[in-house]
């Protein structure tokens, strides 16, 4: 049998979140209406895209399990380390790449992804009404979406994957000579102007290879300011009990009206950005509980009902805090179903260029800063692939704690659509 010749081409997505700022969806595309008075907006999803995306945060929850205290052939410990993961980032990788696949390799990428057999063109749909959406919700929280294909001289692009790159990602394939010792330096460029220069770097010169057919890359930038934001002069040195043991960090003190919820065996915690169309949702597990209890338990179905939270008057306390993380996704998307994309011999990619490939690598390195202001977090995905020729209550006076390891997660409120999720375990 013929052996296919190989050749390497990579799909690269960054994702990052910040502070403060305006809104914009990034190069082109449909600019968003100007919110002038701020009033809260809505992404109004039919009941088939809202089944998607509470199919996508399955994914979310499997893939964030998987990362944090799952090895390659299965659940085997508890990560100790505080982590970080984009989901809807690799959405965006996978769902641009996606649409040069074809057969098994397609059918899934598209059920991993929580999309099943509707099809690669739902994934574009969803990902476009984010893209055009999701940065017109709120003056005071910045969310930007670009893409864009950096393409290899040597290689072209189907016609077909172009266009519905251009149209869905507003993505335009730039061509450039990887040869020429400036392309890695230029997306690096791209990056860095894509995310304020949060994430400044997303491939080493030894990760780097001129004989990759393309580079595709997404950009996630997320700028949230806390409604309420922590005084500065409540912040003292306060015990966190994490993982590994007892450490002093500085605790973030406020008192105030926020959503709230008490499940079995843990605390939830809605703090909201500007307007309340963003918000970070805290789940603290009790004394005794871990977050991997907490998580083993979390589905999209159950995501829907934690939302549905209400007011109470909460006695917050919130580690200020930075982490990061650096995880190899291969392993992690092989185990969750989609192992076909990853071999030379099953990878079916026929609509992609006008040579065959799979993908060889697939990482995603990580961030966030949160403090007395609000949130600062950047992800940055590469794929790496290769060519083979509820009702309000009278509030009730509780108190939120967070003096030992907790489970984060950032969303947009009116879909539940899950941009970020981490733990934060005092390491």
């Amino acid at each position: 049998m013929m052996r296919k010749r190989m050749t390497r081409v990579a799909v690269a997505l960054t994702a990052a979140l910040a502070m403060t700022g305006c809104s914009t969806n990034g190069d082109g595309g449909d600019e968003p209406l100007p919110n002038t008075d701020n009033e809260r907006k809505y992404i109004e999803l039919t009941r088939a895209e809202q089944a998607l995306v509470t199919n996508n945060n399955d994914f979310a929850f499997n893939l964030f399990r998987r990362m944090t205290f799952s090895g390659p052939a299965g659940p085997c410990f508890e990560s100790p380390k505080s982590e970080i993961v984009s989901p809807i980032s690799i959405t965006y990788a996978l769902g641009m790449l996606n649409n040069g696949a074809a057969g098994q390799t397609q059918a899934e990428i598209n059920k991993v992804l929580g999309f099943g057999n509707t099809g690669a063109q739902d994934i574009n749909d969803f990902c476009r009404k984010m893209l055009t959406e999701a940065p017109a919700l709120d003056n005071l929280t910045t969310v930007r979406i670009a893409n864009t294909i950096f393409l290899n001289k040597d290689y072209q692009l189907k016609s077909d994957f172009v266009d519905k790159a251009k149209a869905n990602y507003d993505a335009v394939p730039e061509t450039r000579n990887f040869a020429d010792g400036k392309t890695l330096g230029v997306i690096n460029q791209w990056a860095s102007d894509h995310t304020e220069k949060m994430i400044e770097k997303i491939l080493d010169e030894d990760e780097f290879s001129p004989g990759a057919v393309s580079y595709l890359l997404n950009a996630i930038y997320f700028k949230g300011a806390w409604s309420e934001k922590f005084d500065k002069k409540n912040t003292k040195d306060e015990t966190f009990k994490g993982y590994a043991g007892q450490k002093t960090v500085p605790m973030m003190h406020q008192e105030h009206e926020f959503g709230y919820l008490r499940e079995d065996g843990f605390q939830v915690l809605s703090l909201p950005y500007g307007n309340g169309a963003y918000d970070m949702t805290i789940l603290l597990p009790d004394e005794g509980k871990t977050v991997a209890d907490v998580l083993s338990s979390l589905t999209a179905e159950t995501w829907r009902r934690l939302r549905y939270v209400r007011t109470a008057l909460v006695d917050v306390k919130l580690p200020r805090f930075e982490s990061k993380s650096g995880i190899d996704v291969v392993g992690i998307m092989t185990a969750l179903g989609m192992p076909s994309a990853f071999s030379p011999e099953t990878a079916e990619f026929p609509e992609f260029c006008n040579v065959p490939t799979f993908i060889g690598q697939m990482k995603q390195a990580a961030r966030i800063k949160l403090n007395e202001e609000g949130t600062e977090a950047a992800a940055v995905t590469l794929i790496g692939d290769f060519v083979s020729a509820v009702a309000p209550s009278e509030p009730q006076r509780v108190q939120f704690h967070a003096t030992r390891p907790f489970l984060y997660v950032i969303s947009e409120q009116s879909t539940g659509a899950i941009f970020f999720i981490g733990q934060y375990m005092g390491e």
